[in-house]
């Protein structure tokens, strides 16, 4: 038996978004502990030129958000990008996790060549939904997550591999 395409997907993107926001808890703890203004971590970035911890989560969060949204043929929720504390973080996740929980596999499965098109700025991207699911909301979720982790864990919280993965 073939894995469709909600298999494929929705259970992992919940799960690790489940583990994001453990990872971000550690961070809270480890900032409170430590006696380390929590806007250190907001704004902390691996190098420069890269997006800080907050946008790492944000697109991190809009990946399934628009992603299952567009898969599904339906309209994805609006979030502001206003986050700027861990609260507003978790909050973040949580919506995001609640509406992952409202796309049902059929308004996945099935949707393998249905065609997705969508603009990011001035770039226009185009694929059928396979190719959608597989070549840009995985690894672009995959890689936001784990830079969010890699921001952290540079930062000095004591978190790893087990954490990211959730064991």
């Amino acid at each position: 038996m073939a894995l469709s395409m909600y298999q494929a997907s929705i259970p992992q993107f919940k799960a690790m978004l489940t583990n994001l926001s453990a990872i971000l808890k550690k961070a809270e703890e480890h900032a409170t502990a430590h006696k380390i203004d929590p806007k250190v971590f907001m704004e902390a970035r691996l190098f420069p030129d890269m997006l800080p911890l907050t946008k790492q989560v944000q697109i991190a969060c809009d990946q399934p958000k628009n992603g299952f949204a567009r898969l599904a043929g339906i309209e994805p929720p609006k979030y502001e990008d206003k986050e700027a504390s861990f609260a507003e973080l978790y909050e973040r996740i949580a919506k995001t996790i609640a509406f992952i929980d409202t796309i049902k596999p059929e308004q996945i499965d099935g949707s393998e060549k249905k065609e997705i098109k969508f603009s990011i700025f001035e770039w226009n991207f185009e694929f059928v939904g396979d190719q959608y699911l597989l070549s840009w909301i995985i690894p672009n979720f995959y890689f936001h997550v784990a830079t969010a982790h890699d921001i952290l864990r540079h930062n000095g919280v004591p978190i790893g591999k087990n954490d990211y993965l959730g064991r």
